[in-house]
This record gives structure tokens, C-alpha cells and sequence, in this order.
């Protein structure tokens, strides 16, 4: 099973950009399809990374700065709590007796960096508004807007 995290972070943080008013975690849940403690969980990690405020005294959250200040890449470093992308995991211990087994873990190590380095050049230089301006062209696109 695949992670999510980040793409629920990404919509939630595209919902809070849409609505005017701070929103609850029940309701962000019921538009993610999730439950309100899993949503709450990673608005946690969204407002320890400096990306939303919650409204005392009211329920809700709003973001912090523009949807355009705002990159993937800085996201992502929030959800999973690291400042590497992590796409690939090797296998931990090859056999050195075999000539694959020895060499396998340097050849990856290189051959995903470079994968990493390009994918996080493109996290750094998405925003949430690009986002906002994709979703729009196509609830546009479908006559929704």
C-alpha cells in the first residue's frame, strides 16, 4: 500500500486556499474521503513546519502565506518530517560472494539520486497555486466554473 500523506496534504492545503472561512477537520475529512483524526494529524505536521495556523476559540485552519509562496518540496519536507525525498528504497544486505550483490547498492545509490535530484527540482519549483491554477482549467474545462 502506497503512502498518501502527501497528496492529502496537498488537497487540504488546496481546499483551505479555496474557502474563505477556516475550516474544521470534519469537514476537510468529508472532502478527502478520510477520517478527522488522520486529517488532523497532518495539519499537525503542516502547522509544525509553519505552512497553516489554526484559529483559537474557533475550529479551523487557514494558511499562512500565499498559495504561491507555498512548493510542493516544502510539503513534502513537512508531512514526512525530513529534507530528503525519499522515492526509492534499496534492499539492505546484498551478499558480497555475488558480483551483482556487491555492486547493486552503489549502482542504485547513483542511479536514484539523479532521479531524487530531478524530482526534487520539480517539488521546488511547483506551488500550491500551480495546483489551484490545474484544478481550475479542469473543473473549467468540465463546466463546473
Amino acid at each position: 500500500m502506497q503512502d498518501t500523506r502527501f497528496s492529502i496534504a496537498i488537497h487540504l492545503l488546496v481546499l483551505l486556499s479555496e474557502v474563505d472561512a477556516p475550516m474544521s477537520s470534519a469537514n476537510m475529512a468529508q472532502s478527502v474521503g478520510t477520517n478527522p483524526s488522520f486529517v488532523r494529524k497532518i495539519l499537525s505536521s503542516l502547522k509544525r513546519a509553519g505552512l497553516l495556523k489554526s484559529h483559537r476559540g474557533r475550529a479551523g485552519f487557514s494558511l499562512v502565506q500565499p498559495a504561491a509562496d507555498i512548493t510542493l518540496l516544502q510539503i513534502y519536507q513537512a508531512v514526512y518530517n525530513t529534507n530528503d525525498v525519499e522515492i526509492f528504497a534499496i534492499h539492505k544486505n546484498p551478499s558480497d560472494k555475488c558480483l551483482v550483490g556487491r555492486y547493486i547498492t552503489p549502482t542504485l545509490d547513483d542511479t536514484f539520486k539523479g532521479i531524487r535530484d530531478a524530482t526534487e527540482q520539480k517539488m521546488a519549483e511547483t506551488t500550491l497555486a500551480d495546483c489551484i491554477a490545474d484544478m481550475r482549467k479542469m473543473a473549467k474545462r468540465d463546466g463546473v466554473l
